[in-house]
């Protein structure tokens, strides 16, 4: 017991060591033009989340802002994306409070290239044998451990380790296991495989239709106009907002917990009354307030290009 307790500590003690180095790294990087890791860059994206049963099979076993998801089957589980490598010890230690094994992990899946979503699948993949499974557009991207990104790809702090792709998916096509079903849409824009799950899953004798969101969003130096790393990234983006606002969302769900409220929603749990992912609106007015935001920025870059 005290064993237990005094790794538990050092291990507590080792993140709150990278929250600080990163923080100091990061204040002098800019003049000394030090490098650092993507796992001290994204030191913020560690910090823990209750792991907590969202609806039917799905539960949450992320981070404050990394939305990762166990979805439980009798034949194993899905884990849909894989934080950074340093998430893989939340990852584990939240799937053991739901009573799940992380060794029934069979398969494995990510919403987009980025590391702080794709960082820990090679760890993942060793520890548990998964298959993994990614939109095309993004294998060369993971395959490469960042450095075939189109906008991060030279930034070394962006970097982290390759893993293998077992299964190469193209839009529309499905992911099983057992009687639970996946089906794999492309939303690329903020990467170009940037990927939205969709399933449907039963709950109180009733069926919802869940999607989680991939990215919607245009990060900060993403040049929209004039790409020639990415030239059809805003037919992109308007694509994926037309397959976002076509998608019917009874559970709203994605990448980052504040897509969808979850700390918010998650307090609510408590009350006891209508489960609060339940959120058909929320999905709709996100979907709408980020495809605003996109057409603003487009717009802009528009005019400055001219």
């Amino acid at each position: 017991m005290r064993s237990a307790f005094l790794e538990s500590r050092r291990r507590w003690l080792i993140k709150i060591s990278k929250v600080i180095l990163a923080v100091v790294v990061a204040a002098v990087g800019g003049t000394l033009g030090v490098a650092f890791s993507a796992q001290l860059a994204g030191s913020e994206y560690l910090v823990p989340f209750p792991a907590h049963h969202v609806m039917g099979n799905i539960y949450f076993v992320g981070s404050k802002s990394l939305g990762i998801y166990l979805i439980t089957a009798p034949q194993g589980h899905i884990l849909v994306n894989a934080g950074l490598e340093d998430s893989v010890p939340g990852i584990q230690e939240s799937v053991a409070k739901l009573g799940f094994k992380f060794s029934d992990i069979k398969i494995l899946l990510i919403s987009h290239a980025h590391f702080d979503h794709d960082a820990g699948a090679a760890r993942i993949k060793e520890l548990t044998g998964a298959k993994y499974m990614v939109m095309d557009a993004d294998v060369p991207v993971v395959e490469s451990g960042g450095k075939e990104d189109f906008f991060y790809g030279e930034r070394r702090e962006m970097r982290y380790p390759a893993a293998h792709v077992d299964r190469v998916l193209h839009d529309g096509e499905t992911v099983k296991l057992g009687k639970t079903l996946l089906a794999a849409r492309l939303t690329a824009g903020h990467t170009k495989g940037c990927t939205t799950w969709t399933m449907k899953v039963q709950d109180g004798g009733k069926s919802y239709d869940v999607v989680i969101v991939g990215s919607p969003n245009v990060n900060e130096g993403y040049e929209l106009v004039n790409n020639i790393a990415y030239p059809q990234i805003a037919s992109d983006y308007e694509r994926m907002f037309q397959v976002l606002r076509a998608l019917h969302c009874d559970v709203f769900l994605g990448a980052h917990g504040g897509y969808y409220g979850m700390e918010a929603k998650y307090a609510r749990l408590k009350d006891g009354g209508a489960n609060p992912f339940i959120d058909p609106d929320g999905y709709k007015n996100y979907v709408n307030e980020r495809e605003t935001a996109f057409r603003a920025e487009l717009a802009k870059q528009r005019v400055a290009s001219r």
